[in-house]
């Protein structure tokens, strides 16, 4: 396996998470494309994209998840977009990797605003909070090694807080799997 590279802001304050997995950096084509499948009924899109993340998560196999869980989206937003773009990659990644997916076991507890526009520590604190498992399901995060999934990691706010909410559910390890992830300012 080729060695993993960690950023200054890993290095300085660990995450939650066991690692990260991102099949592109969300620069042109990508950032369109996901835009497209977020916002603009892009489901069409959510195969190739399933693929993109299916082939990052193969080319740096460690130990495999139990469950892929999608990061859960709230009321209002299901309600704006008609379905869960995180669901729709989670779902099908786990077909096709034969594991099991739930939409249900992670809640969005508390509205937030959108993160777009927010700096890091802002974002931190957007989120916190935010997020439970499902009090009925915690039974099934106990122990598992779960790979959380989404369409982008910007500042790794949203992936930090649910892998904490996660961990402190009982889970054996937790991973992140984005489509793209936003590189670094000096790139």
């Amino acid at each position: 396996m080729a060695p993993v590279a960690l950023c200054g802001g890993c290095l300085s304050t660990p995450p939650h998470f066991e690692r990260a997995i991102a099949a592109v950096d969300y620069t042109h084509p990508w950032d369109q494309l996901i835009s497209d499948f977020k916002y603009r009924s892009g489901l069409d899109l959510s195969g190739a994209l399933c693929d993109l993340l299916i082939a990052a998560y193969q080319r740096h196999i460690g130990e495999a998840p139990d469950c892929l869980l999608p990061v859960p989206l709230s009321a209002r937003r299901w309600r704006e977009r008609g379905y869960n773009q995180s669901w729709e990659l989670a779902r099908r990644c786990a077909r096709r990797l034969g594991v099991h997916s739930d939409a249900n076991v992670l809640l969005r507890i508390r509205e937030t605003p959108y993160q777009l526009s927010l700096p890091r520590d802002r974002r931190l604190a957007n989120v916190r909070g935010a997020f439970a498992v499902e009090p009925t399901r915690r039974a099934e995060v106990v122990g598992r090694r779960v790979a959380l999934v989404d369409d982008v990691m910007t500042t790794q706010a949203t992936a930090s807080e649910l892998s904490q909410v996660l961990l402190d559910a009982g889970a054996r390890s937790v991973q992140v799997w984005v489509v793209a992830r936003t590189p670094p300012p000096e790139h």
